[in-house]
């Protein structure tokens, strides 16, 4: 990088640690503030802070290795995600922001009563805080780290770096990022998270245009990457229709990993009602209409807009590249390659920009777990809310030391993010059902949890016991999980009828699961599930037609590209119909419900 690379690099740390101590006046009146900003986001900087937390440097690397190894169809690991996120904008949204609380973890005490709901809260918040959060701080770490060694950052000022100055380098931009993150809190995050999102996604689509030039149009790249490959790279959906609905053997994932993706990965995993983050910032919202409209906007920023410039990335990597040892690598090295000087300083500040958004949201995340539901629930529950505040300052530099200490194990990007899934495999369907089912108890919660964890580690790490299919993996861990928390749930007493109906009278779910709880307390549901069913399926159709309507275009697939649009706008005016059926109105302050449905 030339000098003025390093200028336009400098010049944006420094904007960001401004804006950061310019908003930490926002964040020290109390908890709510520091971690939930007072609850008065806007739909549209929610929406936008959730994807830049799903938007790391490790994310154009990793989706890098998996086109430059499994194809295109090897995203399905992240695409299926996408299924529980159009859950979360209809099922999920509205119920986390009438919940009022601060983390997921709190919500136990809510939904639970009793020790074991106290254990619980205390268990998941640990688990979250520091294993799972911290192995996320370090991958994102890793990733920056190979970032710094594929552009030769510090050999272009002069200096040849060991493998420990490189790790050393990384180390200090966290430190800045926990500057503002310890300091501002989630209006710090998630303001900086707004024009970091941005510039993340210019900076792809720069290098995604200078890739697609640099080989000679789009044509010649899909040519070269298919003749680059031994498998078929292009295949979206690796399923043939010739001659009957049959599995593609030129595909690069097997058919037990495609089918464990769209089938049970989504539901299994420990973000199938939303997941930390995005609560987080679902219960930071101004009011449940903007919570839904932020989950909307984060979904079609994450899929329709930001998937295709990585993809295209990638396979430009594999068409220019055939012989790179680690895939991985492909997206820097056509940075350093085809862009040139400060376009270069822009592109590689907002891999930086990427980086930083999503540490300093797992560094605010995980602290607001050791604050609010360890050190305010069990340590010091009389603790002021300066002296909370300061905790969770303190907390946030704890976070990111155990981060910086997890990027000195990690070593490959796309086997930490498997990781991640495997070992939060599991206890997803409890999470769905104890919105919907009154059955569900804290002891079925803390067993899915703890075992989903233990057989996902165990199956991943040990090599005695280790699954090296991904499908069989989650599908043993999803497996040996439930049989666990339905025994569990079965052997043990329900919650009590006084902590149902608080939880029933506070969030008002719909469904059969809570027949008893409307007819004790008289008090009537604010959700319609069986419509906010049909919605989510119009939304699917929504949102991976739009999808892949835009791949389709893009990578000369007219064919896929015109049978996806159909699809989305069936699924519009679909969606469009069900919005027009009355929605349950919400009570306001001073009116019981008897009077509201009179």
């Amino acid at each position: 990088m030339l000098p003025i690379d390093w200028l336009i690099v400098l010049a944006y740390l420094i904007f960001t640690m401004v804006l950061g101590v310019y908003l930490s006046r926002k964040a020290s009146g109390s908890l709510v503030d520091f971690f939930v900003s007072g609850r008065s986001l806007p739909w549209w900087l929610a929406g936008t802070s959730m994807a830049a937390t799903t938007f790391s440097i490790d994310t154009p690397l990793y989706v890098a290795g998996v086109v430059g190894s499994r194809g295109i169809a090897g995203n399905w690991e992240w695409w299926s995600f996408g299924i529980a996120h159009v859950v979360m904008i209809y099922v999920f949204a509205r119920m986390w922001r009438r919940s009022e609380v601060v983390t997921d973890a709190e919500l136990t005490e809510i939904r639970y009563g009793g020790k074991m709901a106290a254990v619980l809260r205390g268990v998941k918040a640990f688990l979250f805080a520091v294993p799972i959060n911290c192995i996320g701080i370090g991958y994102a770490m890793l990733a920056m780290v190979k970032v710094v060694d594929a552009l030769e950052l510090w050999q272009s000022v002069g200096i040849e770096p060991n493998d420990s100055m490189k790790l050393w380098s990384v180390i200090v931009v966290s430190i800045l990022v926990l500057f503002y993150a310890g300091f501002s809190g989630l209006w710090g995050v998630v303001a900086t998270d707004f024009f970091q999102f941005f510039l993340a996604l210019i900076g792809a689509i720069i290098v995604a245009i200078a890739s697609v030039s640099s080989v000679g149009g789009m044509q010649n790249l899909i040519n070269q990457a298919q003749t680059n490959t031994d498998f078929d790279v292009l295949s979206i959906v690796p399923i043939t229709f010739s001659g009957g609905i049959g599995w593609s053997t030129a595909a690069g994932i097997p058919a037990s990993a495609f089918m464990a993706y769209v089938f049970l990965q989504w539901w299994s995993f420990r973000r199938s009602d939303g997941g930390g983050e995005f609560i987080q910032r679902l219960v930071a919202a101004k009011d449940e209409n903007e919570a839904e409209k932020a989950a909307w906007f984060f979904n079609i920023l994450h899929y329709v807009i930001r998937t295709w410039p990585w993809i295209i990335v990638a396979l430009a990597a594999v068409a220019i590249y055939p012989d790179l040892a680690d895939r991985e690598l492909g997206y820097p090295k056509l940075m350093l390659d085809f862009l040139p000087p400060v376009v270069l300083g822009l592109v590689v500040a907002s891999l930086i920009a990427a980086f930083m958004s999503t540490v300093s949201t797992l560094i605010n995340w995980g602290a607001s777990y050791l604050t609010n539901d360890l050190y305010g629930r069990f340590i010091k529950p009389d603790a002021t809310q300066t002296e909370l505040v300061n905790v969770g300052r303190i907390t946030s530099v704890l976070v990111t030391i155990l981060g910086a200490t997890a990027a000195f194990f990690a070593s490959d990007v796309a086997t930490v993010f498997r990781l991640v899934i495997a070992i939060g495999t599991g206890p997803g369907l409890v999470l769905i059902l104890r919105w919907f089912w009154w059955r569900i108890n804290a002891a079925a919660e803390l067993s899915s949890m703890v075992t989903g964890f233990v057989i996902g580690l165990l199956t991943s790490v040990v090599k005695v016991i280790q699954i090296q299919d991904f499908g069989m993996r989650l599908l043993v861990t999803a497996g040996i999980t439930t049989v666990v928390w339905v025994t569990v749930m079965l052997l043990t007493p329900p919650e009590s009828d006084e902590t149902l109906d608080d939880f029933y009278r506070r969030v008002r779910p719909g469904g059969p699961g809570w027949r008893r709880q409307r007819q004790r307390t008289g008090v009537r549901p604010l959700q319609n599930l069986g419509l906010e069913s049909q919605r989510v399926l119009a939304a699917l159709l929504l949102l991976f037609g739009a999808m892949f309507a835009v791949g389709g275009f893009l990578l000369l697939q007219s064919l896929l590209g015109w049978c996806s649009l159909i699809i989305a706008v069936a699924g519009w005016w679909w969606l469009r119909k069900l919005n027009q059926r009355p929605i349950a109105p919400v009570p306001r302050p001073g009116l019981d419900d008897d009077d509201m449905w009179s």
